[in-house]
């Protein structure tokens, strides 16, 4: 179980990601390299919906520090997933702030809000798409939401991980991607999505 009763989600390559991370850890850098291979696409998504077109080179930082500091990480196959996370959002957020482009402040709500029963619809829905027009879809959201769906579903990241990252309690990350994911739903089957170009989060609301 996750911090907060909620069941740790597991994805089914974690042990092996984490065996990569500890055999990196002792110099192995066909280990780093499988570990990179890994974690670099879920990665990639995430920066995407934060940067837009900038997304390479945030990750490029991000392993640059991850690289660095990899000695000093402690955990699992999912808790790395949660540690680059946690380092390429950083990479982000400073990447807009040096084009002055803040992240817009939102105020969640969630917290105080009754959590809806679980269903799997919304996320079958998305995890049908393709990755790329998945995230054209998912910046579109408020940004509470995006950021939850794309650490959720794009990252694979449980609630107790996801609302670590954000800096949230686990009941607004879920409660923000369940909304989100709905939305979504909705969204495919009205049919309603247009093409409108690259976003990033906090452009549409």
């Amino acid at each position: 179980m996750g911090q907060g009763g909620e069941p740790r989600r597991v994805r089914a390559n974690d042990g092996e990601l984490g065996a990569a991370v500890a055999r990196a850890q002792r110099g192995d850098e066909a280990a780093f390299a499988v570990a990179y291979r890994m974690v670099q696409p879920g990665m990639l998504g995430y920066l995407r919906g934060l940067v837009g077109n900038d997304a390479e080179d945030v990750a490029s930082d991000a392993w640059l520090e991850i690289a660095r500091d990899l000695g000093r990480f402690r955990g699992d196959g999912a808790g790395f997933r949660g540690w680059t996370a946690t380092i390429a959002r950083h990479r982000a957020l400073d990447h807009l702030r040096r084009q002055r482009v803040r992240p817009q402040a939102t105020a969640l709500e969630n917290d105080v809000l009754e959590l809806p029963g679980t269903h799997d619809t919304p996320d079958q829905a998305l995890e049908s798409l393709s990755t790329a027009y998945a995230i054209e879809l998912v910046v579109r959201l408020p940004r509470d939401q995006a950021e939850a769906v794309l650490l959720r579903v794009v990252v694979g990241l449980d609630g107790p991980a996801a609302a670590r990252v954000l800096g949230k309690r686990p009941g607004a990350v879920r409660t923000a991607a369940h909304r989100g994911l709905k939305r979504l739903a909705q969204q495919l089957t009205a049919e309603g999505v247009t093409d409108e170009g690259s976003r990033t989060l906090g452009e549409s609301g």
